[in-house]
């Protein structure tokens, strides 16, 4: 049986190594700039630490994925041009791209460099995916995570590209690759500058009985004077609905797929990504480590396969609000 590959988050050096010490098959990186959609501060790849990496990747078989999987803007189009070369420069094993207009061009300049499509360009059907392989050539699609199990399958069935799918972390309501909400509250998004709910729109004001989080001016969320407070996300935060106060868009959960990795395994998935390029090196060390041990069992075992306690109780303490989730994959009705 072949496996899927375990691909995982890398937003540092660190975070890289601790992804292959821990079973990683796949790391993906991004450079320090807006053409990625983890642009943070502190996070991110320049040349020197992309080639250690690369290095240290390869001395022990591993692949390394570039993401370059923001929109470019007019008027700058050559910055991502740029990335595009850095990568083919660097020797990575493939390029993830949302925008049509860098694969033409990533096409055209390096023919040789092996083109994956992101999560981000939205590709949720398999006449979708046939055209990017038709008109650019690519290899594999990331799959949005809006279909269920049986859709994943009809796309599998129905074209020759590898299709790779989230298996853990966080989750992004709406249409995928269309982060709107960020863009709205601070004039920034994923898409265009790299990074949601950017800290510079953040701001934490104490009262005298609670402390308000805000995103560009936004009320994202209010907590009691003892409450663990998140990150102000616009998407995960509470607000005023008809006189109710709730998540009205999306709770703080994380995707979890390792009940259902011998499903994965049998429809033919490509490979296994883990959200999470934002993350710490411990963070990716346990996810890894969890995720290579259930995928190994799931490969052994099949049918038989079951959860390991131990399993989902590593994963639940690094879960967002402690809450995992099937998400889309599990809605029997479709």
């Amino acid at each position: 049986m072949t496996l899927p590959e375990l691909v995982c988050p890398a937003g540092s050096l660190p975070a890289l190594k601790a992804a292959v010490d821990n079973g990683a098959d796949t790391v993906y990186i991004g450079l320090k700039n807006d053409t990625n959609a983890r642009n943070f501060a502190g996070l991110n790849f320049d040349d020197k630490s992309a080639r250690s990496g690369i290095d240290y990747a390869r001395a022990r078989g591993r692949k390394v994925l570039m993401a370059i999987n923001t929109y470019a803007q007019g008027g700058n189009v050559s910055r991502w041009h740029r990335a595009i070369d850095e990568a083919a420069d660097l020797g990575v094993d493939a390029v993830i791209l949302a925008d049509l207009g860098l694969m033409d061009y990533a096409v055209r300049r390096h023919p040789d460099l092996r083109l994956h499509l992101s999560v981000q360009g939205s590709a949720t059907n398999y006449e979708a995916v046939n055209l990017a392989r038709e008109l650019f050539g690519i290899r594999r699609a990331v799959l949005p995570r809006v279909l269920t199990l049986d859709q994943v399958r009809h796309v599998i069935e129905h074209t020759d590209v590898e299709i790779e799918v989230f298996g853990f972390g966080s989750l992004c309501v709406m249409v995928e690759g269309r982060c709107l909400l960020s863009s709205y509250a601070t004039g920034e998004s994923p898409n265009t500058h790299g990074v949601c709910s950017p800290a510079k729109h953040v701001r934490w004001e104490h009262g005298e009985t609670s402390l308000d989080a805000r995103l560009g001016g936004v009320l994202i969320d209010q907590y009691g004077k003892d409450e663990p407070a998140g990150y102000p996300t616009l998407c995960k935060g509470r607000f005023a609905v008809q006189g109710d106060t709730y998540y009205a868009l999306e709770e703080p959960t994380s995707l979890n797929v390792m009940a259902m990795l011998p499903q994965i395994i049998d429809i033919g998935v490509a490979a296994i990504k883990v959200e999470g390029r934002q993350r710490s090196p411990a963070y990716v060390s346990q996810v890894t480590r969890t995720l290579r041990a259930a995928l190994d069992a799931a490969g052994r075992e099949a049918q038989r396969f079951s959860v390991r306690p131990a399993w989902q109780q590593e994963l639940g303490k690094l879960s967002e609000g402690q809450q995992q989730t099937l998400g889309a994959y599990n809605r029997p009705w479709k």
